[in-house]
Formats: structure tokens, sequence, C-alpha cells
């Protein structure tokens, strides 16, 4: 499955962008997404080993000028971008945990987000956010109804970020059209 997810994905890509550097690191974001993905929904883990260089190429990255700037944000952009994704998760995980003196997130939910951030600009993150939670709010009513998972139930969210980040990435024409 990860193997067909993948290529289905590096076709696309190459359909989408041709043999362009924006490919390149889509290419590059694609694989780590994938094993964060899988890593995250089986193990509730985000390694650090895949998120500290997605943050790394994704600040690096905008400072090339020849970049698609359509979907790729500009280092100033780029960097509130990564620091605010990081910073909204953290203080959801502060306040919860101030709250109900338990954690209820971790921390590499907001690498993961600081990553998008990073790559897509600080525009990218509240629709991220948005889009990530009803998806995930969407998966689990089903189990909450029939009693398979109680409100208290740990679920893996960087699967939903990665989804989350999709969608905006799907309807990024249409949202920067609405926002102008």
């Amino acid at each position: 499955m990860v193997e067909l997810i993948t290529a289905f994905s590096f076709v696309f890509i190459f359909y989408s962008f041709g043999l362009t550097s924006t490919s390149l690191l889509f290419f590059i974001l694609c694989i780590g997404f994938v094993i964060i993905f899988f890593i995250d929904l089986k193990h509730f883990i985000i390694p650090n080993e895949i998120t500290y260089p997605l943050i790394l190429i994704g600040f690096f990255k905008s400072f090339d000028p020849n970049l698609n700037i359509f979907l790729f944000p500009n280092f100033i952009n780029s960097l509130i971008g990564g620091l605010f994704g990081y910073i909204i998760i953290w203080l959801i995980i502060f306040i919860y945990k101030k709250l109900r003196n338990k954690e209820g997130m971790g921390l590499g939910d907001a690498k993961l987000l600081s990553v998008i951030g990073f790559w897509f600009g600080w525009i990218s993150i509240p629709f991220v956010i948005f889009f990530s939670s009803a998806v995930a709010l969407i998966s689990v009513i089903p189990d909450l109804i029939k009693n398979k998972k109680k409100l208290s139930s740990q679920i893996p969210f960087g699967p939903y970020l990665i989804i989350g980040c999709l969608i905006f990435l799907f309807l990024n024409e249409q949202i920067k059209l609405f926002l102008n």
C-alpha cells in the first residue's frame, strides 16, 4: 500500500509539474509525508529524523526565487508559517495540559504543522488546522457512536494534518482567489 501511494503520488506530481525543481521538492515532501503518515498511524509518533530535515528544506527552499511563488512562500512567510504552526499546536498542548492535567497531543504534531508552515507559509496554517480537524472529526464520529472509542481515546493526528495539507494544496488556487 505504501509503495502504491508513493508511486501514484510521484506520477501525479510529475504529471502536474513536469521535470522541475518544484517536482523534486514535492517528491521529497511526499516521501516524508508517507513515512510520517504510516508511522504515526501505527506507533503514535512522528520521528524528528524526518520532521527536522523537512523543516530545513522547507525554509531553505524559500530563498530560491525561481520556485513557483503561487505554491511556495518567500522566506519571511515561510519563517512566520513555521513558527506559527509550531506555536499553535504547542499552545493547544499547553492549555489542554493546564486544564485537564494530562497530555492531549504530542510535540510531533507541532513539528509537523511547523513543516507545513515552512513549506507553504503562514496562510496555510488555519486552513490545514480546519481541514485536518474536520476530517479527524468525521472519521472518529462513527467509532464514538458505536462505542468503539471514547472521547478520551488516543488518535494519531499526524495523518489528519497531512490530509489537511493535501486538501489545502488541492484547493490552493480557490483559497487564494477567495482571499484576494
